[in-house]
């Protein structure tokens, strides 16, 4: 994987990529750290589409659950939220 700066990719555009070997994946970066893939498309854009979305929500899913464990709540708190939402819902108008 190759590392292109941001501020790079965006005066150079496609100067930038010139000596990135085709197929290859592209890390964009800025100040911040990284930013962006750059994944090149090497078939049907659907499929790979679809492969792309399922790669990002496991990574969202394992981020979710690093986070639960690091802050656990207990069964009372769940409750308590359900509770409260519940309550919310009985308030509001139903559209």
């Amino acid at each position: 994987m190759r590392q292109v700066s941001l501020r790079e990719f965006r005066t150079r555009g496609s100067k930038a990529l010139e000596k990135v070997p085709a197929g290859e994946t592209v890390l964009l970066a800025g100040q911040q750290g990284p930013a962006y893939f750059l994944i090149p498309v090497m078939g049907d854009v659907a499929a790979e589409e679809r492969e792309l979305r399922r790669a990002v929500a496991k990574a969202s899913l394992r981020q979710s659950w690093r986070l639960a464990q690091a802050h656990p709540i207990s069964d009372e708190e769940i409750e308590h939220e359900i509770a409260a939402v519940r309550a919310a819902r009985q308030e509001s108008p139903k559209s």
